[in-house]
């Protein structure tokens, strides 16, 4: 079946399914950092969360920055970054500064 053959009810489900695998692959990808995500796809956990919440108030749904980060996450912000996070190392900050030119 081509895309352009699916129901838009069709599509928003394979958009979901897909979604969802992302978010279970980032989860278990807990080494890859954001500042990774950012400097080689230009978009990291946080987009995602904007992105998520976005896509809530653009249906009249009420969804917080903390709860769309812990939907995306995984687990509170705080959690994920205090067992997960670490420094950005020299390297990383000046690829993150090279992308801004």
């Amino acid at each position: 079946m081509k895309h352009d053959e699916l129901s838009p009810a069709e599509q928003d489900a394979l958009d979901a399914a897909a979604f969802r695998q992302l978010l279970a692959h980032l989860g278990r990808r807990t080494d890859v950092q954001n500042i990774d995500l950012m400097i080689l796809a230009d978009f990291c956990r946080n987009c995602l969360s904007k992105w998520y919440r976005a896509a809530a108030e653009e249906r009249g749904l009420d969804v917080s920055d903390d709860d769309a980060r812990e939907r995306v996450y995984g687990m509170p912000y705080a959690d994920w970054k205090a067992q997960f996070q670490t420094p950005a190392t020299p390297e990383q900050l000046a690829a993150m500064e090279g992308r801004k030119r």
